[in-house]
C-alpha cells in the first residue's frame, strides 16, 4: 500500500479488499474511483450502505434478505406454498427469480456441507427446512444446489434428512445448457446430460 495514503484511505482499501472478487490491487482501483467521483459515487454509496445496514434483515421463514420479515416472497399469497426450492445462498435465489421459471417458495441454506472447510449440518439451516417440509401443505422440495462435490454431498444429505417427510424430493436437471455446443462442454457435463436424457 502506498505510504502516502492516509489511514482513512487505507481503511477503505482494506474493507473493499474483503469483498468477493476484490484483492488488494482491485480494492485500490475501486477506492480511487470512489474518491475521484465523491459526489456521484462515494456519498450515494455511503448512504445506500447505511440504509441497507439499518433496514435489511434476514427472513425468519426462508432465510432471504429483505426490508420486511417475512420477506416479500414468503408474504406473497399468489405463490405456490406446496413447492419449496432449496438454494445455497441468497444470490442463487435472486438468479432463480430473474429466470422467472419458479413461482413457489424458497429456503436458503446459508452454505454447503464441506468437510474440508469444517462446515457441518449444524452450520446450515437444515432443521428449519425439515420443519417446513413436514407441513401438510408442502408436496415437493426441489434441491437447486451447485453441481459440485459439496453441492452433491449436501443434496444427498438433505434427501436423506427429508426421507421421513411425506414430500417428493427432486433435483434440478443437469446437462447441456441452452445454446451450448457439445465440443465446448466438459466430459462431466456431457456424461450427466446423457444420463438425464428424456424422450424427444
Amino acid at each position: 500500500m502506498a505510504a502516502s495514503a492516509g489511514p482513512e484511505i487505507e481503511r477503505l482499501i482494506g474493507l473493499l479488499s474483503k469483498l468477493p472478487g476484490l484483492g488488494p490491487r482491485s480494492a485500490r482501483r475501486a477506492a480511487l474511483a470512489l474518491l475521484k467521483r465523491r459526489e456521484q459515487l462515494l456519498l450515494p454509496l455511503s448512504d445506500a450502505l447505511a440504509e441497507a445496514a439499518a433496514r435489511v434483515k434476514t427472513c425468519e421463514v426462508c432465510g432471504s434478505l429483505d426490508t420486511q420479515d417475512p420477506c416479500a416472497i414468503c408474504s406473497d399469497q399468489t405463490r405456490d406454498g406446496s413447492l419449496i426450492c432449496v438454494v445455497e445462498e441468497v444470490g442463487a435465489l435472486w438468479a432463480m427469480e430473474r429466470a422467472g421459471a419458479f413461482r413457489g417458495r424458497y429456503h436458503v441454506l446459508g452454505g454447503l456441507l464441506s468437510a474440508l472447510d469444517g462446515v457441518g449440518p449444524e452450520a446450515l439451516r437444515v432443521g428449519p427446512l425439515v420443519g417446513r417440509a413436514g407441513d401438510p401443505g408442502v408436496r415437493e422440495v426441489i434441491l437447486a444446489l451447485p453441481a459440485t462435490v459439496d453441492g452433491q454431498t449436501t443434496a444427498h444429505y438433505l434427501a436423506d434428512r427429508l426421507s421421513g417427510a411425506e414430500v417428493t424430493v427432486s433435483m434440478l436437471a443437469r446437462g447441456v445448457p441452452v445454446g451450448g455446443e457439445l465440443d465446448w462442454l466438459d466430459d462431466g457435463t456431457i456424461a450427466q446430460a446423457m444420463r438425464a436424457r428424456r424422450p424427444a
